[in-house]
């Protein structure tokens, strides 16, 4: 995955959400839908430190779990989405590596 750079400012590589693992999509159908979330830290803010995201005002972006299988706890794979309403987001980002870097979902 290609991570945002000084020479590639919010250029995120795209990525097909049907080729995302099954537990992704299954994530992103909740988002639109809005639930049930399995995990009580999904849906809260993403406060986007690592910067690697679009800049955008506190409280745009929120994160959702993908779930990982055999894992214990909540894994490293994440989405997170931003703007208003969560259910009609403007964009989503996939992680499968704790935000170290991210790959913009095309629908």
């Amino acid at each position: 995955m290609q991570a945002r750079t000084p020479d590639n400012p919010g250029q995120l590589p795209p990525v097909a959400l049907v080729t995302l693992p099954p537990e992704a999509q299954a994530t992103h159908r909740l988002i639109l839908a809005g639930g049930p979330f399995p995990y009580t830290k999904d849906g809260t803010v993403f406060q986007n430190r690592e910067r690697l995201l679009p800049l955008h005002p506190r409280g745009f972006y929120r994160e959702y779990t993908v779930k990982t299988p055999g894992a214990r706890n909540r894994g490293a794979r994440r989405i997170v989405c931003g703007g208003q309403p969560p259910t009609q987001p403007e964009a989503c980002y996939y992680t499968s590596d704790h935000y170290a870097s991210f790959q913009r979902i095309a629908p």
